[in-house]
């Protein structure tokens, strides 16, 4: 029996830009250290029930510093992460209001995590929904991806309500899987997508 090798992460071709219809998502980059603390400055409170880090106040050091070690965990192909950017006039580049990625690669499977966080002054217009379809499509099409997961606690109504949306799969729910951001055990609810064919494309 052949067993087929991984490619080399390196070597896989994966862009620093992806566009939708209201959004610029962007490959990090040195330097984006001021605005994304101001995002995370903005959405802390939002944030704190589901995400760790946001129960620490970064300096903007901190945040640079944070920056520059997603650039170069992008480019070692370790974790695909981009900021979420509104889209101005020509496609420029706005403000920073969130982050999203393909984190957990496992290149030799071609399985990749999704992940997700958004200001909540953006919040309830489909936002996060038009990231997640961008990056299925860069998973699918351009990654090889033969899966794709969505995992979050079971309570975070919001995050379920994005991977149902775009047509993500409930596979099953692991109980005291995981420990929430007061340390407490919690129930993770793993969502599947396996082919293209199963996006429900975001209303335009």
């Amino acid at each position: 029996m052949r067993i087929q090798t991984a490619p080399d992460p390196l070597l896989v071709e994966v862009p620093e830009r992806l566009d939708t219809a209201r959004l610029v998502l962007l490959s990090p980059r040195a330097g984006l250290g001021p605005a994304l603390n101001r995002a995370v400055l903005e959405g802390q409170e939002h944030l704190k029930p589901w995400m760790p880090w946001a129960h620490e106040t970064p300096t903007v050091e901190q945040s640079e510093g944070v920056v520059r070690r997603m650039q170069a965990q992008f480019l070692q192909r370790e974790h695909l992460g981009y900021y979420l950017h509104e889209r101005g006039a020509e496609g420029r580049p706005g403000r920073l209001i969130g982050g999203a990625g393909l984190h957990s690669p496992d290149w030799q499977v071609r399985r990749f995590e999704l992940g997700y966080w958004i200001v909540p002054s953006h919040t309830g217009r489909g936002l996060v929904v038009e990231v997640v379809a961008a990056l299925v499509r860069l998973g699918f099409e351009q990654l090889r991806a033969r899966r794709l997961e969505i995992r979050t606690d079971s309570r975070n109504a919001a995050s379920r309500a994005v991977a149902e949306r775009c047509g993500f799969t409930l596979e099953g729910v692991l109980r005291r899987d995981a420990l929430d951001v007061a340390g407490e055990a919690c129930d993770s609810c793993v969502y599947g997508m396996t082919a293209l064919t199963e996006l429900r494309e975001p209303a335009r």
